[in-house]
């Protein structure tokens, strides 16, 4: 339907230059018919609102702000040139289309770029409601920041709306942590799936990690481009051209933030649903009476954590907490679980890990698993599972790394460029927020057995 209004815009304009082209037009009469073409591209524009796919969210509000400009333009231009006699050129009549198409291709950018998503199917019986507050550590000084400020962690709450009609301390919690550069959204049919099914759901941010957040003061955090920058270098370097010690150290580092943010969530969570305390807590308007209803429902003995890359690999080293009762990591390498590098490889933590573990790949990620068994390679993901008292693991055939996020469904476009496979996005999401859900059911609520596939 874009291309179609995109396409009517610019017919018009076609129209308009052919039907003038080949005149010598006074300008107080192109001014007129420019007037009037500009009148017709509106209304076309507010029919158009009446098909499917087409409407007022941000995607086309650039196209309406456009052509209401364009419509104040051309009735001061009316105005002004009403009496002149001048004639319009046919190189003003051509640089006039040109100028207008490329207008019309930028305002409907959004929508080329973004779907109309208005998330998946719930199966709960539980409508999901979501608030939002900001956790202040004042154990830990800001290292992005030289003013010593105290490190902060966003908050995102999604429970059921009908709180009244549950019991206190009566809902598992699931604290999700999202990937390197990801937001706190990232996964957002899975929360509400959650939360539809009877949970609570908290999606943390990591600041200077995350594409973009709000400190207490409100102000803008973007992603650090440091951590950018390595991140992507690590991402594209080959092991034969990487300093393998010096890649360790680096991200030992962001795991180790992620581990001290993650941990401080738990406890603050905790003992929010214990005792009601909110003392490290700043609310955004409104949300103070929400907090407190969710954190009422909260059962703090039934916690379980996941997470998106590297924030799955956070969710498994903090599961090691005895007070962590399952731990699902979604695609991640668990770096929380190297310790060291010593005369060329990486020093793993064998420790056996007691809490109930799912970990779920995509097909390459599972592949190079599978060769690293076969070659000997010292690899987290293998020891760890290997040590594990109750995991499972599985893996997505045809997915890729962008496809265990919500993106593909938003913007398949950007999600391709960050790696995205040809599974279908919607069976994929299904899929997965299904595992979730079950796993979670068997081992935070104690209902039924868990199974998996090798494969979906």
């Amino acid at each position: 339907m874009t291309i179609l209004l995109l396409t009517v815009m610019i017919a018009a304009e076609i129209a308009f230059l052919i039907a003038e082209f080949s005149k010598v037009t006074e300008k107080r009469k192109w001014n007129t018919k420019r007037l009037a073409v500009d009148l017709i591209e509106l209304a076309a524009f507010a029919v158009m609102l009446l098909l499917p796919e087409i409407d007022l969210s941000f995607r086309f509000k650039g196209m309406l702000f456009l052509l209401l400009v364009r419509l104040l333009l051309a009735a001061i231009g009316y105005l002004i040139g009403r009496k002149k006699e001048t004639q319009k050129s046919k190189a003003g009549k051509i640089a006039s289309l040109l100028f207008s198409a490329v207008m019309f291709v930028c305002a409907l950018t959004p929508a080329f770029l973004f779907k109309n998503y208005q998330g998946r199917p719930l199966t709960g019986q539980y409508t999901p409601v979501t608030c939002t507050a900001i956790l202040t550590d004042s154990s830990r000084i800001e290292a992005f920041e030289q003013d010593g400020s105290f490190r902060e962690v966003p908050v995102h709450l999604f429970y059921p709306a009908e709180s009244e009609t549950i019991a206190d301390h009566s809902l598992p919690l699931v604290i999700f942590s999202h990937g390197a550069f990801g937001w706190f959204q990232s996964n957002l049919s899975a929360y509400e799936e959650l939360a539809s099914n009877g949970y609570v759901v908290a999606s943390i941010e990591h600041p200077y990690h995350s594409l973009f957040t709000h400190d207490t003061s409100g102000k803008l955090i973007v992603v650090d481009g440091q951590f950018m920058q390595n991140a992507m270098s690590i991402e594209n370097s080959n092991a034969e051209d990487t300093e393998k010690e010096e890649v360790f150290s680096t991200e030992r580092e962001w795991i180790d933030l992620r581990i001290a943010d993650m941990n401080f969530a738990v406890d603050t969570l905790k003992s929010a649903a214990e005792s009601q305390d909110f003392s490290a807590w700043t609310f955004t308007e409104g949300d103070t009476e929400q907090f407190d209803t969710a954190a009422r429902l909260i059962d703090p003995e039934k916690i379980g954590l996941m997470g998106h890359s590297l924030g799955g690999a956070t969710a498994v080293t903090v599961g090691r907490r005895d007070d962590i009762s399952a731990a699902i990591d979604i695609d991640g390498t668990m770096l929380g679980e190297q310790t060291g590098f010593v005369n060329g490889k990486y020093v793993i933590n064998e420790e056996p890990y007691t809490t109930p573990l799912l970990s779920i790949d995509n097909e390459t990620h599972h592949n190079d698993r599978i060769e690293a068994l076969r070659i000997g390679y010292v690899y987290a993901n293998n020891i760890v599972i290997d040590n594990a008292e109750n995991a499972y693991q599985t893996y997505f055939v045809g997915a890729g790394h962008m496809n265990f996020t919500d993106l593909p469904l938003i913007s398949p476009f950007l999600a391709k460029q960050l790696g995205t496979g040809e599974i279908d996005p919607e069976e994929c999401t299904d899929t997965l927020n299904k595992l979730i859900l079950d796993f979670y059911n068997c081992y935070l609520k104690g209902q039924g057995e868990f199974s998996v596939q090798e494969q979906y």
